[in-house]
């Protein structure tokens, strides 16, 4: 897994260990090609990189892939300790401490611990996450998200993903693989 484009671009990230056997599936980082993709398509709507939020970031690799590609800063939501531990790691790999901050808490909680707004939003919740939509849409109607923020959410291709996002609208959606990924934007956003 590398960062593909921008300043750090080339740059090897690390991934969390193998999980135990717990019965629970590990962190699943976004393939490269899946995020080569989402970022061509924010890259082509002129995304604003400035304030990002990366939700259940596991490697942090979208919200660093974010910051490599502009000058912003950027919060990773991330509950499990060992993947936050992986997020810091890549945050200094790629030369991006000091614009990075590495909260470990839920999604649910970043309502109440953080403020908005931000530019981008990317939300990779888990696949066996039966609570991800109720979570992503609180998000979306919180005070993080606005009509100019740009919401990306990644999903299980069957799942659905709904046409409104808070205040925003679906406005891409596209499968590679087992993913699915929708960008949702507020009406100033083409």
């Amino acid at each position: 897994m590398r960062v593909i484009a921008g300043t750090a671009g080339g740059r090897t990230l690390v991934s969390p260990p193998k999980p135990r056997a717990s019965g629970r599936p590990g962190v699943r980082p976004t393939s490269d090609l899946v995020r080569g993709a989402i970022f061509d398509m924010l890259d082509a709507m002129g995304a604003d990189y400035s304030r990002v939020l990366d939700l259940y970031a596991g490697t942090g690799a979208l919200g660093i892939e974010a910051l490599s590609r502009g000058d912003g800063e950027a919060d990773f939501v991330e509950t499990d300790g060992t993947a936050a531990a992986v997020i810091a790691e890549n945050l200094k790999r790629t030369g991006f401490e000091s614009r990075g901050r590495v909260h470990r808490l839920t999604a649910n909680r970043a309502v109440e611990r953080l403020s908005g707004p931000y530019t981008l939003v990317l939300a990779d919740p888990p696949y066996y996450d039966e609570g991800w939509l109720a979570t992503v849409t609180a998000i979306a109607e919180s005070a993080l998200v606005n009509r100019e923020s740009v919401f990306v959410l990644e999903h299980y291709k069957k799942t659905a993903a709904p046409e409104l996002l808070g205040p925003l609208r679906l406005i891409k959606a596209r499968t590679h693989g087992d993913t699915a990924v929708a960008i949702y934007a507020g009406e100033e956003i083409p």
